[in-house]
């Protein structure tokens, strides 16, 4: 138990300056202070494992601010997603939208050696690079299909000018909900300008401060990101978009299905209460 305590305590807690805890810092810093006279790192990891605690391991993580207006937001969004499917039956459509930038073109500098029974590829790891590109993708709701561009660069004059493109398959709908977050191309005058005047029917929603993640885009782009650009090698950047518009048609066939999105409305009322209480 003791062991554990201290796991979950900072390092700057007891007096040390390292930033984290190992399986041998922890090992040293039980003996330091009479924990245990003796004891190994190995003993340390099956009493980390045991009590199902990991503190070599981390991830970011983004906080948002939930207050009235993170509330207001995300129902807007989230009453979307509870509703895309009756929403397409009646005309409207949901769209996530949402942006990779600076993707890397990158060209090893020597071949990589193939898999091989009992040994796993081998990727040389230096690189040439070859300028970045940047990938807009639009997301579906309702049927998980999606659309990629790859932009000059990520500003509202590049955005603005996919738009036309971006709605023209859902020129028949309604009303078009139109979800991104609050990035600089977005929130830009011109880009709300353009959609104002020759797109009334489209509604936009902005996701809250600090909870992109609520975009359904950005999971659409992680799983498109780790079946189509880990591990690239591209001898050109004209070359990496040429796999880009190759590969988002590609994935429609294969992968594409509506997002499981579990986090409803009720819940996220719940959430916010209890945080400001």
């Amino acid at each position: 138990m003791e062991v554990e305590r201290l796991a979950c305590c900072e390092p700057a807690g007891v007096g040390l300056h390292m930033t984290h805890w190992s399986t041998r810092s922890l090992a040293r810093a039980a003996q330091f202070r009479g924990i245990a006279s003796t004891i190994s790192h190995s003993t340390v990891a099956l009493i980390l494992r045991d009590a199902e605690l990991q503190p070599h391991r981390w991830r970011y993580w983004k906080t948002p601010t939930p207050d009235d207006t993170f509330r207001a937001k995300a129902a807007k969004v989230l009453w979307c997603y509870e509703n895309a499917h009756s929403l397409a039956e009646r005309g409207e459509v949901v769209l996530c939208v949402d942006e990779k930038p600076n993707i890397q073109a990158l060209e090893r500098r020597c071949p990589s050696r193939s898999m091989k029974p009992g040994l796993i590829q081998h990727q040389e790891f230096e690189y040439v690079r070859h300028g970045t590109v940047n990938f807009l993708a639009k997301l579906v709701v309702h049927t998980g299909k999606m659309r990629g561009w790859c932009l000059e660069h990520n500003d509202s004059a590049s955005l603005r000018a996919v738009l036309p493109q971006l709605l023209w398959e859902h020129r028949q709908a309604r009303r078009i909900h139109l979800i991104w977050d609050a990035g600089s191309s977005h929130m830009a005058h011109p880009t709300r300008s353009f959609l104002s005047s020759y797109y009334p029917q489209v509604r936009v929603l902005f996701t809250p401060a600090h909870a992109s993640w609520l975009d359904q885009a950005e999971l659409l782009l992680r799983a498109f990101g780790a079946r189509y650009l880990q591990r690239g090698d591209w001898a050109s950047r004209s070359e990496l978009i040429e796999h880009l518009n190759a590969s988002w048609p590609e994935y429609n066939r294969l992968y594409a299905h509506p997002f499981t999105w579990s986090w409803t409305r009720t819940q996220m009322h719940r959430w916010v209460d209890r945080y400001q209480s």
